[in-house]
């Protein structure tokens, strides 16, 4: 197996190089592991490097909020583990609009790793890779909140989106919301939660209790909605290496690489399995 070379962070041409003993088995913080099968040849849209697009922040997913910060987390450390076992020495993560990323407006980049639910919708303009995680949407509060949220109060309450989510069209046309502010990203929304201009924000569980985590003991995660939603890699519509990318991201799969990475960056920090978490009925 072709091994990363010595590079730590590395986006915008920002490199930082690591000892020999951590070119073995390191990129940046995260670890490389082994794989069973033959290396596959991967022609790159950038020369040199798996160009990965994300919409930040996006903690655990991403630790840090600026693409040139990223030493680790779950998406983070597959996207250096796919570089590996395509022979690429560099990972390069670039910011993008939510908006665009979704929509296939997007160029030059190899594949994005954003938390983003495979959808009909979107795969009228883009191509998913298979799966690599299971996410429903989750209800988020401020811990001080006096309510109770149930499968009939949560109507009345006044809930939050992201816009053009997953989450955004099950509020509206799933729960049928009294009164739903839709912000155009996670941030914005989970300002105004803590601002108290919304009582609940929703958005995929994995999402949320990562926000929650972040959150120093403010927001908590108290029930969610049962989609049977899956995260994929988005590739470009009609991509040379969707396949090869797919390829690569299945023997991750099937080898445990992906299971052991989660478990490192999501449910150790979580505290459990999200699926404990209640599910109310829309």
């Amino acid at each position: 197996m072709k091994i990363l070379a010595a590079l730590g962070v590395m986006s915008l041409g920002l490199m930082a190089t690591l000892s020999s003993a951590q070119m073995m088995n390191k990129y940046g913080d995260c670890t490389i592991y082994p794989q069973k099968n033959k290396m596959m040849a991967f022609t790159p849209a950038i020369a040199g490097q798996l160009t990965v697009e994300v919409n930040l922040p996006a903690p655990l997913w991403y630790n840090g909020d600026t693409p040139d910060s990223i030493k680790s987390g779950a998406e983070y450390c597959m996207a250096a583990n796919m570089a590996s076992r395509a022979g690429l020495s560099k990972v390069s993560i670039k910011n993008v609009a939510w908006d665009g990323l979704v929509a296939g407006q997007t160029k030059n980049f190899d594949l994005a790793l954003s938390q983003i639910s495979i959808t009909p919708a979107r795969q009228k303009v883009v191509t998913f890779s298979r799966p690599y995680f299971y996410s429903d949407i989750g209800v988020m509060v401020k811990s001080a909140s006096s309510f109770t949220v149930t499968s009939s109060s949560i109507k009345a309450l006044r809930i939050g989106v992201q816009q053009g989510t997953t989450g955004e069209s099950f509020a509206r046309d799933a729960i049928k919301a009294a009164s739903l502010k839709v912000f155009p990203d996670t941030p914005g929304m989970f300002t105004a939660l803590q601002a108290g201009q919304i009582d609940v924000a929703m958005t995929d569980t994995s999402i949320v209790l990562s926000q929650a985590k972040e959150s120093a003991g403010r927001f908590k995660v108290v029930a969610q909605y049962k989609t049977g939603e899956s995260y994929g890699a988005l590739l470009p519509k009609n991509g040379k290496n969707n396949k090869m990318i797919d390829a690569i991201l299945g023997g991750m799969v099937n080898d445990g690489t992906v299971a052991k990475i989660q478990k490192q960056y999501l449910f150790e920090v979580w505290g459990g399995d999200p699926t404990k978490i209640p599910y109310l009925k829309p």
